[in-house]
């Protein structure tokens, strides 16, 4: 090593660069003047893809080794046409049921040596939209939505163009795009089939957007549910467009007031902060959780056992939702759209706790 670089040329290149960037950190530059060629030449020997004298890449890695010379991941993924990073578009960050999804996201883009770069929209499609244009500019090797709604004409677009993009949680059905959701239909016919077995008759649900598809699937498993023992739908008992606790609870307060001499036995919220705002209704009515009312969630979030009965809720299996979708995505990064979109359903399941009882 010693044969063609000496002390004091080291620690001149080390000294000058410090003086110029700050933090000690050495540039290719720095690495071509110290082994006397050009940073092309350097690149070159560094890449392994092309032949460069064996003179020359030793002088190189020598240098290299001098100066602790670290190449850039976002230069190197420039050349090479990756960046290494995945763009996450969620709604929005005050929603509790996205983490655990996020996390699985995490773990396995983490494992292959991707980077997230998490983008919250508060559903509001034109910054989406400007969001994505950006991401877009910036190289971004795939993108996760859970934003997807049938006015998201953008990320058909973008998938349309080569990107790759997989959709979570909420799916397009009609389109051809990958996407990895729960069985949202088989969720609601399996809560809405478990409170009848019970014996509960008279279930009002509390549904969400009704442009929202995964809503739409919900509102179908609860109507299949009460048709196979010979119900029909009360539409005086149904209420959509609801989100979140606030309005779960504006929404049972007027279900109350509005049914007084028959209320519901049981009601079936499509998400679990709405079971909560409906849970402090009923008890601010001075009524009972079974006993006067049943109350059942969609969702599973942590905050779903710690509730004052705890709260029986159809459980969604969002890490998994995150784990398969990355891996989704990172073959489609590794295929280029050679691929035929998959839209893979997870299966929902019941948890049993203390807010559902035995209808006498």
């Amino acid at each position: 090593m010693k044969d063609f670089l000496n002390e004091c040329q080291i620690n001149h290149y080390k000294r000058l660069h410090k003086g110029l960037q700050g933090d000690g950190m050495a540039t290719i530059h720095d690495v071509a003047a110290l082994a006397g060629v050009s940073a092309s030449t350097v690149s070159r020997a560094l890449s392994g893809n092309v032949k460069v004298n064996a003179e020359t890449k030793k002088r190189v890695l020598e240098a290299v080794a001098q100066l602790n010379y670290q190449p850039s991941p976002l230069a190197k993924g420039l050349k090479e046409g990756s960046t290494r990073t995945i763009a996450v578009i969620v709604p929005n960050l005050r929603n509790l049921l996205f983490p655990a999804a996020i996390s699985g996201i995490t773990e396995v883009a983490s494992a292959y040596g991707y980077t997230i770069v998490l983008c919250s929209t508060d559903e509001d499609i034109e910054k989406e939209k400007a969001d994505v244009a950006n991401l877009v500019r910036r190289k971004i090797d795939g993108f996760v939505f859970f934003t997807a709604t049938q006015r998201s004409g953008h990320i058909m677009e973008l998938a349309s163009k080569g990107h790759p993009v997989v959709l979570l949680v909420r799916n397009l059905p009609q389109e051809p795009i990958d996407s990895v959701s729960v069985d949202n239909e088989l969720g609601a016919y399996k809560g809405t089939k478990f409170l009848l077995e019970r014996g509960y008759r008279s279930i009002a649900l509390i549904c969400g957007d009704r442009e929202l598809v995964l809503y739409q699937d919900r509102f179908r498993g609860y109507q299949r549910a009460l048709a196979e023992v010979g119900l029909a739908v009360d539409f005086g008992l149904v209420r959509w467009n609801v989100k979140g606790w606030k309005q779960g609870f504006a929404a049972m307060t007027a279900l109350l007031k509005e049914n007084r001499s028959a209320w519901p036995d049981a009601v079936f919220a499509t998400s679990d902060p709405k079971a909560l705002g409906i849970m402090k209704a009923i008890k601010q009515a001075g009524l009972s959780i079974p006993r006067d009312i049943a109350v059942m969630g969609y969702d599973n979030m942590e905050l779903s056992e710690l509730t004052d009965p705890a709260l029986t809720t159809v459980a969604q299996p969002f890490h998994q939702t995150g784990v398969q979708g990355t891996e989704r995505l990172l073959r489609l990064i590794q295929c280029k759209g050679s691929l035929k979109p998959e839209q893979v359903k997870l299966e929902p399941t019941i948890l049993i706790r203390q807010s559902v009882g035995h209808k006498e």
